[in-house]
């Protein structure tokens, strides 16, 4: 047959290659499902790996506490007289209203005297001012966490007086007794 091919070479070619596919058909069929490839941006891969990561429950303080805290921190900022090379005629409190009041009342004698925010001016990156006074002013703030795995809630205080005369402390308190405590400052 001088290099032509048969039908019946052709058709037995044709068999084998329907054979051929059909064999690479059935193994790819009879691969397991625990086998089966991953891609990330598979909505049950996704679905997994979102209930794999349980989050802990996050501890919350109640508001009881948080003002509690708050009232710690400002006691302790106001005891530490932040004001004494300068002449400020007030500190500002930022917190709501009933806590300041709450403050004013405890520290009547302070001097300067602590003050609702609604009289102060804060012209940007200087030194807050008071309107009743026109005169230079300090704001005192707390910053308070959740609370720690050991129960115990870590909190900063901040004074402001200006970009040049600010400062924090970093406060740990824990509960005692049912009232808070501050623990450490640095």
């Amino acid at each position: 047959m001088n290099g032509k091919i048969g039908i019946g070479k052709i058709m037995k070619l044709e068999i084998l290659l329907v054979l051929g596919l059909l064999v690479l058909a059935a193994g790819c069929a009879t691969h397991k499902a625990k086998d089966k490839i991953a891609f990330s941006d598979d909505a049950e891969i996704r679905a997994a790996a979102a209930s794999a990561v349980v989050q802990p429950a996050q501890k919350k303080l109640d508001k009881a506490d948080e003002l509690q805290i708050e009232q710690l921190i400002f006691g302790y900022l106001l005891e530490r007289h932040f004001w004494d090379l300068a002449d400020y005629s007030a500190v500002f409190l930022s917190a709501d209203e009933a806590q300041v009041g709450a403050m004013i009342k405890k520290y009547s004698d302070h001097n300067p005297p602590i003050k609702h925010s609604s009289h102060a001016l804060l012209p940007g990156h200087q030194t807050p001012v008071d309107k009743d006074t026109r005169k230079p002013a300090m704001i005192l703030s707390a910053e308070i966490n959740e609370p720690n795995a050991d129960d115990s809630v870590d909190a900063l205080g901040r004074w402001y007086a200006g970009d040049a005369v600010t400062g924090f402390r970093a406060f740990n308190l824990k509960k005692v007794d049912g009232d808070w405590q501050i623990a450490t400052v640095k």
